[in-house]
């Protein structure tokens, strides 16, 4: 008879209860181990006060400009949990990608990603510089790995939409034992279709700030309506 493990014990304070929580069902993937530290799931935000009220493993702040060492010093201050640092690796790219990557791992970054055009020159000078892993964006199946994974691609960070689940596999089916990243999608069944396609690790993009608050501001209205009443 299969033992069931206990559910271990959770401490909440009452002003921290309101936080935002990760997919259960992202405990099924077997995660990735990063300095000792298991993630499973990984928060897709640059919101700093997302970031702060979360229980996921990791944050993955990558965002549609040029990465700046401002904002990932905000976002370091902030996170109580690993975080991995978007770095460029389009229109920033070579020397200045190389030294955003070692002002990121300076500030305690558990990681870097570099988008899909990142050139295999820029790969390698951040390979020589840095001493975290680095994350490589895949967004389509034209995308020839073996070369980066060559010049010092450790993990891959799988978006590709609706047909997320079957790159996945095919890059399980090719890479055995490569690291994968996956984006999890809006449902629970969503994320199961990735895992089972081989990701290690999801991704999970959170409500908005407003959606957020939309809510709660219902739940106030609620409430004194109850009072008024």
């Amino acid at each position: 008879m299969e033992l069931m493990k206990p559910k271990p014990p959770e401490i909440m304070t009452e002003l921290r209860q309101n936080i935002v929580r990760m997919p259960d069902v992202i405990r099924k993937a077997s995660g990735i181990v990063i300095f000792g530290k298991r993630i499973r799931s990984i928060i897709f935000s640059t919101d700093i006060a997302i970031i702060k009220n979360t229980n996921a493993d990791a944050v993955i702040a990558v965002y549609p400009f040029t990465p700046h060492p401002a904002i990932m010093q905000s976002i370091s201050m902030v996170a109580d949990i690993p975080v991995f640092s978007g770095v460029g690796g389009g229109l920033t790219s070579g020397r200045r990608s190389a030294n955003i990557s070692l002002f990121a791992e300076s500030l305690g970054s558990i990681g870097v990603v570099v988008n899909a055009p990142t050139s295999l020159e820029t790969i390698r000078v951040m390979n020589d510089i840095i001493d975290i892993p680095i994350i490589l964006t895949v967004v389509t199946a034209h995308q020839d790995l073996k070369p980066r994974l060559a010049a010092g691609i450790d993990i891959v960070n799988v978006s590709g939409g609706p047909q997320t689940p079957a790159l996945v596999a095919q890059i399980r089916q090719q890479y055995p034992k490569l690291p994968i990243i996956a984006t999890g999608g809006k449902t629970d069944a969503d994320i199961e279709n990735v895992i089972a396609a081989g990701a290690n690790a999801v991704t999970y993009t959170p409500p908005t700030n407003s959606a957020l608050f939309k809510t709660k501001m219902a739940q106030y209205r609620e409430a004194a309506r109850k009072h008024n009443n």
